[in-house]
């Protein structure tokens, strides 16, 4: 299960951020795990309570955005939306497209005391 692996890297990451600005505690912690990244937001967030215990992030509230995927269709020039990966083109139905988002994992805010 990678998400353990992600949930511990978050942990460390929200620990620098602490570290630099010299809070104690995190209230509040929003992510966006897009649609494409292959992350399971459950099992994130099952990773996320397990190794928060005792840290800066015990009891903090998540909350998980799930961003769509933009792709642009080198096929026909236009940015389309897709909902997995070989998805064809909704407007020409090619499948030569470039991913421009939706495989993100990245921490947006936290509110932090």
């Amino acid at each position: 299960m990678h998400e353990m692996a992600l949930a511990a890297s978050i942990l460390g990451l929200v620990e620098d951020q602490a570290r630099r600005d010299h809070f104690e505690r995190v209230r509040a912690l929003r992510l966006a795990i897009g649609v494409l990244s292959h992350v399971d937001p459950r099992a994130l967030e099952f990773g996320l309570q397990s190794v928060v215990r005792g840290t800066i992030l015990e009891g903090a509230k998540v909350v998980i955005e799930r961003p769509g995927g933009t792709a642009y269709c080198m096929d026909c020039s236009d940015t389309i939306e897709v909902s997995a990966h070989g998805d064809a083109c909704p407007r020409c139905g090619g499948n030569k497209w470039m991913l421009v988002s939706g495989d993100e994992l990245r921490v947006l805010d936290m509110e932090v005391d």
